[in-house]
């Protein structure tokens, strides 16, 4: 089981935050990784429109041959995405944990400007002891 990577997306659907954790994703440049999360945020946008029975938040899981997403949307609207293998089943409960460091870290930052990139060593190092290397036993 492994933790590939960290997205976080603020609600005009511009990448604010990304981090790679472990080996098995294609590296990309910043450019596409700031198209790709425009490009989720359409999908999630367009989905949240599509069930047959009402309101819906949106695709909250997206997987792949080799992966998976799990998409945490927060009530401001900001998109936290963690790219795992299809085996790890901790997604939704490391998600949590991301949007409180995060809340902690960085929106109680008197210099951190919203829906702007996350620049916060509090926020980088509370990720690493709550990730890691991305690798669980």
């Amino acid at each position: 089981m492994a933790i590939f990577g960290l997205w976080v997306i603020n609600k005009a659907g511009g990448l604010v935050y990304q981090r790679d954790f472990a080996d098995g994703l294609a590296q990309l440049t910043s450019n596409e990784y700031l198209v790709l999360a425009g490009t989720l945020h359409g999908i999630h946008a367009i989905t949240s429109r599509l069930s047959p029975t009402g309101s819906s938040s949106g695709a909250q899981v997206i997987e792949g041959e080799t992966f998976k997403m799990t998409i945490l949307l927060t009530v401001t609207g900001t998109k936290f995405v963690l790219l795992t293998s299809l085996t790890e089943m901790t997604a939704d409960t490391v998600l949590q944990k991301v949007y409180e460091a995060y809340a902690d870290a960085v929106m109680k930052n008197p210099f951190h400007t919203p829906e702007m990139p996350i620049r916060s060593e509090g926020f980088d190092t509370r990720i690493t002891t709550l990730i890691g290397t991305g690798q669980s036993s």
